[in-house]
């Protein structure tokens, strides 16, 4: 890709990140858009199963407790699509822990019609939260920029037009070339591409800044330092598919997120990073079959039992969703290990 001199014509070309923030967010968007949502499109946790509620909220009650069952508990959905997630987790609250919690759904896109009247929509998080703020699939979809190693070993940002057609243009400096410097360090091989976390960085600290006390989990497809990928992970979904990211609108624009780099842009006491696999099964998930016998005993039971194992499995699936990352960032409050610990101790106490 011959890249861009400066002062030369870029064809209506521009960064990834301002590309996809207008494609994604701005007028006719991809989140703006009519129908279903993002549901329409790809498949979430929250999508895949009931269980992903119930187990967020098995997380919300843990953090009640640390906090020392708090007169108002928050819970902060960011991105909260539909509300689909918010919605769930109010439906699997105990009935001493559900009427203290305050639920807040944050999302560009309108409210949807006939949501629950306790959820409270917004387009920002509250300034003070004391519970639990959860952000799952949200990191992904803040819009980064992406740099490619030219041919003399410069990296360069990646311009890009609105049909996807992309061109080099100036080498990345400031802030941007100290992130790659010390997160996704360049190689001098042609090719090459990483994306420039950054952005994501910033909003993740920002949104944990508004909590007073409690728990920030962020969830997403990850990597960490020890195995970036090679030539980065832009990429789109459209109707269920995985598709070429094109910023025309029309598609979801995504890449996975440097959560090692987001935790460190808000370094807290007793922050931990899980695999998805890990996180639920000491939250209640573990996708083991009934016992065979139950068959005998309790047919229908052993159906819907079935049907439950089926759904945990594909929630901690190695090589799909149980690999997502699981950022854990605990303020004025228990020990993450306190909160995220086995069924069978957290049973026993």
């Amino acid at each position: 890709m011959e890249p861009v001199t400066a002062g030369a014509a870029d064809g209506g070309r521009r960064g990834w990140r301002a590309a996809a923030q207008d494609a994604l967010y701005g007028p006719g968007g991809f989140y703006h858009g009519p129908g279903e949502g993002p549901a329409g499109h790809f498949r979430t946790s929250v999508h895949a199963s009931p269980l992903f509620a119930g187990a967020v909220a098995r997380l919300l009650c843990r953090v009640d407790e640390a906090l020392g069952r708090p007169a108002v508990l928050d819970f902060v959905d960011m991105a909260a699509g539909r509300g689909e997630l918010v919605t769930g987790v109010l439906a699997a609250l105990p009935a001493d822990v559900a009427p203290r919690v305050r639920a807040y759904a944050v999302e560009l896109a309108g409210r949807p019609a006939g949501l629950d009247h306790r959820i409270e929509w917004r387009a920002e998080p509250p300034e003070r939260i004391t519970g639990l703020l959860f952000a799952n699939e949200w990191l992904d979809n803040v819009p980064v920029d992406v740099a490619e190693v030219d041919p003399s070993g410069v990296p360069r940002l990646v311009l890009v037009r609105e049909d996807g057609a992309e061109r080099l243009g100036e080498p990345v400096a400031g802030a941007e070339a100290e992130w790659l410097a010390r997160w996704w360090p360049l190689r001098a091989e042609e090719g090459l591409r990483a994306e420039i976390g950054l952005p994501r960085d910033r909003a993740w600290a920002s949104a944990v800044g508004a909590l007073a006390r409690g728990l920030a989990v962020a969830v997403d497809y990850a990597h960490t330092a020890t195995a970036r990928p090679p030539f980065g992970t832009l990429t789109a979904f459209r109707e269920g598919r995985e598709t070429t990211p094109v910023p025309d609108g029309t598609c979801d624009i995504t890449a996975h997120v440097a959560l090692d780099a987001c935790a460190a842009a808000c370094a807290l006491p007793g922050t931990r990073l899980l695999s998805q696999r890990d996180a639920l099964h000491t939250l209640g998930i573990s996708g083991a079959r009934p016992p065979l016998a139950l068959a005998s005993t309790d047919p229908a039971g052993y159906v819907r039992a079935l049907a439950c194992a089926g759904e945990a499995a594909e929630l901690t699936a190695p090589g799909g969703l149980g690999d997502f990352g699981w950022l854990v960032q605990p303020v004025g409050t228990a020990d993450v290990r306190d909160l995220f610990v086995d069924v069978a101790d957290d049973e026993e106490h």
